[in-house]
């Protein structure tokens, strides 16, 4: 059973959730009003939106240093406040040099915190002893919507690029400097084995394990989380992909009304916010391999609906299947990566983590490429295939089990102190 103690830091996890999910949204909706603002071309815009995730990998891999040796607290209560910062200066920002120094530490700020909150995820359901992680993938999905509602009420309002931005980092930030003292610390996270000891591989929780086991100190290997690494990178290359081309591709393939575009994107977003909130509950029936085999089976198939779809209607409903699909990967891989890290390093996740912004950046410059050389219906083709792909991975969500492994290893007797490992 949790205790008091797991229930306060599962409350200040979903706190950092929504303000990440608000940070973001708060700045990717005004995306189009910072390149009427500084004059930037198209070609210039895509330069300037490819520094993010390139500098969120590397803040990606700086925080799992981090937090290695000092807990994923301290990254979350320095990286968070001053991601709601850098989103105050680029609506600040006079000049495209002082809007590239904002996006710089934005990127930083924004892998960090992307690795961070996932560390606490992880250690919170280990605690819990049960799947509660895409609960908290849920939240950062409703708080971007948040964030949406929000920039279209502003500029209703005639509301300024810097009021808009401070209006919601002062709330954000006050939400985070109130949660972080209640984040998991570092005693928390981090398992301290004996002298000699080697950590098993644990399994989802409550189940059994394979007898596969994972260093509990020195390099981490990359073998046991390559397939978590790829599945997360297919996934962001299918949501950069409706991300980056949705609108346009009803622009210009549906040829839709101005009312109409949206409706590709918030069909989108509606069915991954819908089913992270009951996704817990479907991995603890069906375990982690086969929730992620089934997302990736529909996300294909949203895809291929896409690329054949003859009208808008059956377009729209296409787009959303395909956030039913891929809504399950991205939770399921960062849960995986700790469940391979039972130390509670951090590692694995912060390296899960990287190939989100590989898989924007390629699925940006990939689909990007097809439709200058084809159009954008053939373009959408790719990630159709990379989703299907997530099938072939999805066995790597959940070791084999070990049924002669001693029960305290399969992950069946839960701490006598009732929280997680400590």
């Amino acid at each position: 059973m949790p205790t008091p103690r797991d229930r306060r830091a599962r409350l200040a996890t979903f706190a950092v959730f929504f303000v990440q999910g608000l940070t973001f949204a708060t700045l990717l909706t005004q995306v189009a009003a910072l390149q009427n603002k500084h004059g930037l071309s198209d070609g210039e815009l895509s330069i300037l939106l490819l520094v993010v995730p390139v500098i969120a990998g590397a803040g990606s891999v700086l925080a799992g240093e981090i937090a290695k040796r000092y807990g994923s607290r301290v990254v979350l209560r320095v990286a968070q406040p001053l991601a709601g910062l850098a989103v105050v200066l680029a609506g600040l920002a006079a000049n495209v040099p002082e809007l590239v120094a904002a996006n710089v530490l934005f990127g930083l700020c924004l892998g960090s915190v992307d690795a961070g909150m996932n560390m606490q995820a992880v250690t919170v359901e280990r605690r819990y002893g049960r799947a509660i992680l895409t609960g908290f993938h849920a939240l950062w999905s409703a708080a971007a919507v948040i964030g949406a509602v929000w920039a279209s009420v502003a500029g209703g309002m005639g509301l300024n690029l810097p009021a808009t931005f401070a209006v919601a980092m002062v709330a954000g930030v006050a939400i985070a400097v109130f949660a972080g003292p209640a984040l998991c610390a570092p005693e928390e996270e981090h398992v301290q084995p004996t002298p000699g000891q080697t950590l098993p591989a644990a399994a989802a929780p409550g189940t059994a394990v394979s007898g596969e086991a994972v260093p509990a100190g020195g390099r981490f290997p990359w073998r046991p989380i390559l397939p978590l690494c790829l599945a997360m990178a297919f996934l962001y290359v299918g949501d950069a992909s409706i991300s980056n081309f949705g609108s346009v591709y009803m622009d210009k393939i549906m040829q839709a009304s101005a009312a109409v575009i949206p409706l590709a994107l918030g069909a989108y977003q509606a069915t991954t916010f819908v089913v992270r909130v009951g996704g817990d509950l479907a991995v603890r029936k069906y375990g982690p391999a086969a929730i992620v085999r089934v997302g990736g089976a529909l996300a294909a198939l949203g895809f291929a609906g896409i690329v054949a779809a003859p009208n808008e209607p059956l377009a729209i409903v296409a787009f959303g299947l395909t956030g039913i699909g891929l809504s399950v990967v991205a939770p399921q891989s960062f849960s995986a990566a700790g469940r391979l890290d039972p130390a509670g390093t951090g590692v694995a996740i912060a390296r899960v983590n990287m190939f989100n912004y590989v898989g924007f950046i390629v699925g940006a410059a990939l689909v990007g490429g097809i439709a200058d050389a084809a159009d954008y219906q053939v373009a959408f083709a790719a990630p159709l295939v990379l989703a299907a792909a997530i099938i072939l991975l999805a066995r790597g969500f959940q070791p084999k089990t070990n049924l002669n492994a001693p029960p305290a290893q399969r992950g069946l007797t839960p701490p006598a102190n009732g929280g997680g490992h400590r």
